[in-house]
């Protein structure tokens, strides 16, 4: 499986420090098994949950110092997991809060309000981030508090950059509220989709979709903020990440957010600036 393919998860690469490869693919490999369970492939609601149930059973497994056994369900995944949570002392309450934010993605198809899309997040997106600061012994409550902000964050982004293909997954991340007070709904986002409405008669899209950016905006700060505690490495790969995810942002903005006929992505150009200004002291400037 590819590393690239989790979009909530850093690369194994060589900014990575070698001593922690290993954890950083064995977390990967746990959290992009459970993730295709619950997004991939033509098995029923019931079968999905029912792996799932079978994943949370493992972590519980490690909960009680058990050990993995070689002929157990999907003892290829918790056999070197179980390895890498005990010589790093990981917690397991971020591998639960996965699953449970899997399973959300096998029976929730869209959020009331922001309230619960940001709930979706904390288990999402911000179990990685903390799992992250507890490799490098980096977790105290301010430095986790900032993580949280950037993972979800960098979730946002995601979301918002990819309603087009959600909708393809009968999944709307944007909140109901916030389309009804834009007099928008899953309506407007089919026909978009579908390219049936033209994307001159969107004020009132973009106008909403400004609004999430500047959010996902203000919460990716903080992670230009995290990077300047922490040191080495793990430092520039974060402030790349978070870079990548207000450049996604920018580039949005420069289509007006028609999301539906432009999917934005990073070019070599823009790994380029990011680079340099991943190595730059100077602030981020839009």
């Amino acid at each position: 499986m590819s590393i690239e393919h989790y979009e909530n998860f850093p690369v194994a690469s060589v900014l990575l420090p070698r001593r922690l490869r290993r954890p950083v693919t064995d977390i990967y490999r746990f959290a992009r098994s459970a993730d295709d369970i619950a997004d991939e492939g033509d098995l029923s609601a019931a079968e999905r949950l029912e792996l799932l149930a079978q994943f949370e059973a493992g972590i519980e497994q490690l909960q009680y110092h058990q050990p993995v056994l070689t002929d157990t369900p999907h003892s290829e995944i918790f056999v070197p997991l179980a390895s890498s949570i005990s010589n790093f002392q990981l917690p397991l309450k971020p591998f639960l809060d996965l699953l449970s934010a899997f399973r959300q993605d096998v029976t929730t198809h869209r959020y009331r309000d922001m309230a619960q899309v940001l709930d979706y997040c904390t288990r999402s997106a911000n179990p990685v981030g903390r799992l992250m600061l507890h490799l490098y012994q980096a977790h105290s409550p301010e430095l986790i508090e900032m993580a949280d902000s950037t993972c979800t964050g960098l979730q946002l982004v995601n979301f918002w950059q990819d309603v087009a293909l959600d909708w393809h997954k009968n999944r709307v991340y944007i909140p109901q509220d916030l389309l009804a007070q834009y007099d928008l709904d899953d309506d407007y986002i089919q026909a978009r989709t579908q390219l049936l409405r033209q994307p001159e008669a969107d004020a009132r899209w973009q106008e909403m979709m400004q609004l999430l950016a500047t959010d996902a905006r203000q919460r990716l700060q903080a992670g230009l903020l995290l990077s300047s505690y922490l040191s080495g490495r793990i430092s520039l790969e974060l402030k790349m990440m978070v870079l990548g995810g207000l450049r996604i942002l920018e580039r949005l903005e420069a289509v007006k957010f028609d999301v539906f006929s432009h999917r934005p992505t990073l070019s070599r150009l823009d790994w380029l600036r990011l680079i340099t200004r991943g190595l730059s002291r100077t602030p981020y400037r839009p």
